[in-house]
């Protein structure tokens, strides 16, 4: 075992012959721990979000046993515990409702806890960024290890992609082309093992985020979650958190704003989801790291997208893992001079570019060369104008190229349920030009900001073969899905936002090169009919029912400021808490 000579944290549980040493230490025996592992070993915490409401996470208890015999082996001691999982797959309103309250759970059980560094099982969308922002306000030694993503699916003899085939065969039902059984055909065949979505969704983007940030061990984004080779990186992430403690390699020394802005030109590279938006905007400001959306545009445009992956491309993240996975990408870039940062730190002690330098690339169909990329612009489009003060955002690689660019009467919703009450009304007063604008689906007005940004087209115009229109909305869309979508329109309609005052028949101007997004109404127009209603009332009515709901509503920050509750930015620390008893 390393000589350690520096003081522990769970040295101050279990390091005193005294009547609180004697209690911390007399229940922990309880589960058969042997004296010796609380002499001045290290004692490292595995948050694990296992859940079997969370089928991405289902097979956590594997991967934390093979994290555990890793971090036994390095000479340190395992303690597993829970924090709330918020699934994407079946959690209501949204996951993102819960992700704060998530990031609260893992910030107080690390900083209550003895524990001196600390092991991340992360995996569906919102676990990561939850685990990644409540280990950040701690700011001890911590390594995130994603569950992988799934087998390709497979449909009638073709390989089909989590929650992109949905979004797809189902338009193609309302358009008369299949069948509602050939639908029902490729529910079996679209999630065949354990693990994330296998298209760049939102679990495998932030599993790339989290590499790229340095925050976990090369190829831990892409490794398939059946794969053996994911359980080697679980036992090698368990070998290196203990080496972190010794080495007292915090958060703060990985997340600095130039991995951020790695992770931002990652992004692009990669055609990630426009989620990573707002979970880098919370990650960034648990940390201390200003953040700000024009980032997105100064760092990320001009990047070309080089990974060929659904939703954006072809393939699926086994292919992308077969390929080279994330560091082949990130030596692209390198060798071109597109990353930003070579020389950020990464958590197994080396920089993010000796860790990538060599990566073996085999094959340039998945990931590109930057001479024949999949899209020669893929940097997050960020808009601003009289619709969005604060901003809204476009992800480039999933829009349809001659939308970017487009000038359309309005045809709006009030709110979700108003859309799925008309949206197929044959008598719905839309043509292939129009834009269709939905209210009131924010983070307050949803409660949580739901994925209904990418409406579905009416099904009069996609029996017509329309397959794509703009739409503008203050939601979120998941990372599966396509489209010309403008998304997380700030501030949104429940803040009072304007959005809430587009009316029907108004003209709306998008122009994505420009960074524009305009309402053709006069300023006095618009602060007129603002004043004619009050749109934060529906909100407060829901918040005056209490709970969590309440706490959420009248809290949480605006979508270019993360969605991150007022009281939670910061690194609080894990200062070691009183004793209590």
């Amino acid at each position: 075992m390393t000589d350690r000579k520096r003081l522990l944290r769970s040295a101050e549980w279990f390091g005193h012959a005294d009547k609180n040493g004697f209690m911390y230490r007399s229940w922990m025996k309880n589960q058969g721990i042997p004296d010796h592992e609380f002499q001045g070993k290290p004692i490292i915490g595995i948050c694990n979000t296992w859940s079997e409401l969370t089928p991405c996470n289902a097979h956590f208890r594997k991967l934390a046993d093979h994290v555990k015999q890793g971090i036994l082996e390095a000479g340190g001691y395992p303690v597993e515990f829970p924090v709330f999982s918020n699934g994407e797959s079946n959690l209501r309103p949204t996951a993102m409702f819960t992700r704060n309250l998530a990031s609260m759970d893992v910030e107080e059980a690390i900083r209550g806890n003895p524990m001196d560094g600390v092991v991340l099982l992360v995996g569906c969308d919102k676990t990561t960024p939850a685990l990644l922002m409540g280990a950040a306000s701690c700011d001890l030694p911590t390594i995130v290890v994603t569950g992988g993503p799934m087998l390709n699916g497979k449909h009638q003899g073709k390989d089909i992609g989590s929650g992109t085939v949905v979004w797809r065969l189902s338009e193609q039902v309302k358009a008369g082309e299949i069948s509602i059984h050939d639908f029902m055909a490729a529910e079996a065949g679209m999630s065949r093992s354990a693990g994330t979505c296998n298209t760049m969704g939102t679990a495998s983007t932030m599993a790339c985020m989290a590499e790229s940030l340095g925050t976990s061990l090369p190829h831990n984004a892409a490794i398939p979650a059946v794969d053996s080779r994911r359980y080697v990186l679980a036992h090698l992430s368990g070998n290196r958190i203990v080496e972190m403690v010794d080495e007292d390699l915090r958060l703060s020394k990985v997340l600095t704003r130039e991995a951020f802005e790695n992770a931002i030109r990652t992004n692009a590279a990669i055609g990630g989801s426009t989620n990573a938006v707002i979970h880098l905007k919370a990650i960034a400001g648990r940390i201390g790291v200003d953040l700000a959306l024009d980032d997105w545009t100064r760092i990320g445009r001009g990047t070309p997208t080089l990974v060929d992956l659904q939703p954006s491309g072809r393939f699926l993240m086994e292919e992308f893992y077969y390929a080279g996975g994330l560091p082949a990408v990130l030596r692209r870039l390198g060798e071109a001079d597109r990353l930003p940062h070579k020389e950020a730190m990464t958590v197994n002690g080396r920089t993010l570019w000796d860790n990538v330098a060599d990566a073996p690339l085999y094959n340039e169909e998945v990931i590109r060369p930057l001479d024949n990329p999949l899209l020669e612009d893929g940097g997050m489009c960020v808009v601003q104008g009289n619709l969005a003060p604060k901003g809204a955002v476009l992800k480039p690689s999933a829009a349809s190229p001659e939308l970017m660019q487009h000038r359309g009467r309005a045809v709006v919703f009030e709110d979700f349920d108003d859309y799925k009450a008309r949206i197929d009304d044959p008598d719905l007063d839309v043509d292939a030009d129009s834009i269709l604008v939905m209210k009131h689906c924010g983070p307050r007005g949803y409660h949580g900001m739901a994925e209904v940004g990418n409406m579905g087209l009416p099904s009069k115009l996609l029996a017509q073969g329309v397959s794509d229109m703009v739409r503008i909305s203050d939601a979120r869309m998941s990372g599966t899905a396509y489209g010309t979508v403008v998304l997380h329109v700030a501030p949104e309609a429940a803040a009072g936002g304007p959005l809430a005052a587009v009316r029907n028949g108004d003209w709306i101007e998008l122009d994505c090169e420009a960074g524009r997004l305009h309402l053709d109404i006069s300023d006095e127009d618009l602060a007129a009919r603002l004043a004619e209603s009050d749109p934060t009332e529906r909100s407060r009515r829901i918040a005056s029912d209490g709970g969590y709901r309440q706490l959420y509503i009248e809290h949480v920050l605006q979508a270019d400021e993360g969605c991150d509750f007022d009281f939670l930015l910061g690194c609080r620390g894990a200062e070691v808490p009183r004793h209590s008893h």
